[in-house]
């Protein structure tokens, strides 16, 4: 095929075959510039010394300048409009310079170029500009030819949904990559201006309305949505239509999980639950936390888990001058560690001089706590070490209270006697007028946090959020488990509500919010509306390829101990108000909290809690945590007395 060997032949051209050819040419270029000059009529007798010296001195000036200005560090097979601009301007500039010499020559009768028209220079240069231009553009114009032409027969013919960045950056790699099997054949976008208009060769065929007649005209296999910003509401929308026509549908993952990377073939991947519960994205103004966490040391607790580990992911962007990974588990630890290394290694960033170090501890244990702090000295501690699963914790009371309370009693003591400046708990929706004894836990983690705050006026909050989409023992995982035994799938109650975000949002927010504080506040993040677990459960089975109640059953179970119907955000009485962000509110009337007597509560509480019984723990609590409401003995409780 002429267009497989014109590309196999060009593409072997490098810039050592650009020199020659650029050395020759610049030979004969003066020449054609004074035959253009004298109209094709001009006796080279006249000029023979004038018009060697010029060739001699017009060589010397492009050759050396084009190598100083790095013409000859160019890789013209994938020459983008940077490319173009550089060449143009590095034309330019070496036109100005040789005509500038040849003048002081000319008018200094030296080397005998007054012997040459003025003019020459000029045309000379123009010339020389579109020769290099000509022949440097001509690698990325076979490229564009190999792109078009050079496909294989057994690519997928994919509809693009979102003609911006994202979409541009996908269709520009599957062109320039024909190997791996994949042809843009159209966008779908709402931007009317861009209807009708072909971007790198691909028709814009319309807006959403159009993506079922655009499969069938244009015979496509496969629709990826490329819009990264899109709610959960459109991409639910895309994908119904998808489904009803029986084509394939994928997707780039959204703004937070991307981060500002630019958008690659690889993160193409299945349309996920996250996706469909996906939220209206606001603009994160990232600069405060750099400025925060930039050449200082962050300690993050719990950094093997989900959130742990992406407050990691992100934090790293932000060059730190130390990360310190603690957890209790060596496998997730040393896998974040590895993770965090391979990234410090290839970031072409080379001031990226963060170091990676690893603690394996009990944050329980006081005396091995105090040890990292003196050690390491962190100036921001990011507390997302916890037992998170309330069934369980209501079993297993006394290693709620012993890690939740006890184990962030002891990492705040150890901060302050330190000198941390900043400390950020990972708080819960469940601490919000707890039922359970993980959320009145975690409620009584807040109340410590806010009083060493009051009492050290040190940068101490806590932010709370609801579930988590992804994370370990998260719902999701649960479902996809069931889908993949063939069911049944189980939800505890077909009222029953939750609040869900994506990990790396709410990494997002938790990393914002420790920039809002002062110290004392509790932040809470805008966890959008709730949703019904029955119908995530009957998304998930749809998204897998089956019926509801047909393929797969859906089971009620009943509620679990310590689980409520629906999730709060707010204990009666609190105040909150707006942020500089509109996804994160602040309570204001925190001072109402009273701290009285509450480090004898809370001694007595973890003295107790081996020793006592779950019911006497639950009195133990709720003299702390007055909002608790523990749904078990509810009854009884006034009888119980010390």
């Amino acid at each position: 095929m002429a267009i497989e060997y014109l590309y196999s032949s060009v593409s072997k051209i490098r810039n050592r075959h650009f020199f020659v050819l650029d050395f020759f040419a610049f030979l004969i270029i003066p020449f054609i510039a004074l035959f253009i000059r004298t109209d094709w009529n001009v006796n080279l007798s006249e000029y023979t010394y004038g018009i060697y010296s010029t060739v001699i001195l017009f060589m010397l000036i492009k050759i050396s300048l084009f190598f100083l200005l790095g013409l000859y560090k160019r890789y013209w097979q994938y020459a983008s409009i940077d490319e173009v601009i550089r060449l143009i301007i590095i034309s330019c500039f070496v036109l100005l310079i040789q005509s500038v010499v040849f003048y002081i020559f000319h008018f200094s009768k030296l080397f005998d170029v007054y012997e040459v028209p003025l003019s020459l220079p000029i045309i000379d240069g123009l010339l020389s500009v579109m020769f290099i231009g000509i022949t440097r553009l001509s690698l990325r114009i076979v490229e564009r030819l190999k792109e078009r032409f050079f496909l294989h027969n057994n690519s997928e013919r994919i509809i693009i949904v979102g003609a911006g960045k994202a979409g541009l950056s996908i269709v520009q790699e599957m062109q320039r990559n024909p190997q791996l099997g994949f042809t843009p054949i159209g966008f779908i976008d709402d931007d009317k201006s861009k209807i009708g208009m072909k971007i790198r060769g691909i028709p814009v065929i319309g807006g959403r309305s159009k993506i079922r007649h655009a499969i069938k005209d244009y015979n496509a296999d496969k629709v990826l949505i490329a819009m990264p910003t899109a709610s959960g509401e459109e991409i639910r929308e895309i994908v119904g239509i998808c489904k009803k026509i029986g084509i394939k549908t994928q997707i780039i993952p959204g703004i937070f999980e991307l981060l500002g990377e630019n958008v690659r073939i690889e993160n193409i991947r299945e349309v996920l639950i996250e996706d469909l519960l996906r939220r209206n994205v606001v603009n994160i103004e990232s600069n405060d936390v750099k400025h925060l966490i930039k050449n200082n040391k962050v300690l993050i607790t719990g950094a093997g888990g989900s959130i742990g580990s992406e407050l990691c992911r992100q934090i790293l962007k932000c060059k730190p001058k130390q990360i310190i990974l603690l957890g209790h588990g060596e496998n997730s630890v040393f896998e974040i560690e590895q993770e965090l290394n391979r990234r410090i290694k290839s970031s072409s960033d080379d001031s990226f001089e963060t170091e990676i170090k690893t603690v394996i501890a009990d944050i329980r244990f006081q005396d091995r706590i105090e040890v990292v702090f003196e050690r390491y000295k962190p100036d921001i501690v990011y507390h997302a070490a916890a037992h998170k699963h309330v069934p369980i914790m209501e079993h297993n009371y006394v290693e709620a209270i012993s890690n939740n309370v006890l184990g962030t009693k002891i990492l705040v003591e150890s901060a302050v006697r330190n000198g941390t400046k900043n400390f950020v708990l990972i708080s819960t929706d469940k601490a919000v007028n707890p039922t359970s004894i993980m959320g009145a836990s975690k409620r009584i983690a807040e109340l410590i946090v806010l009083n060493y705050a009051k009492n050290f006026e040190n940068n101490f909050v806590a932010v709370r959020f609801g579930n988590v989409l992804g994370s370990r023992g998260s719902v999701i995982h649960t479902f996809r488990n069931q889908i993949k035994e063939g069911g049944p799938v189980t939800i505890t109650h077909p009222d029953i509500t939750r609040y869900f975000m994506t990990i790396p949002e709410a990494v997002q927010l938790v990393l914002q919010s420790s920039v809002l504080g002062e110290g004392g506040e509790i932040f809470v993040l805008d966890m959008g509306k709730p949703v019904k677990v029955y119908d995530l459960a009957c998304d998930m089975i749809k998204l897998s390829g089956y019926e509801v109640d047909k393929d797969i059953k859906v089971e009620i179970t009943g509620l679990r101990p310590g689980e409520k119907l629906f999730e709060e955000l707010f204990i009666k009485g609190e105040k909150y108000g707006k942020t500089t962000n509109e996804k994160i509110m602040i309570l204001q009337n925190n001072n109402k909290v009273s701290f009285e007597n509450l480090e004898k509560l809370i001694e007595d509480l973890i003295e107790r809690a081996n020793k006592c019984t779950k019911h006497e723990l639950m009195y133990l609590m709720k003299k702390i945590v007055k909002e608790y409401e523990p749904m078990e003995f509810r009854s009884d409780m006034s009888n119980i007395t010390y």
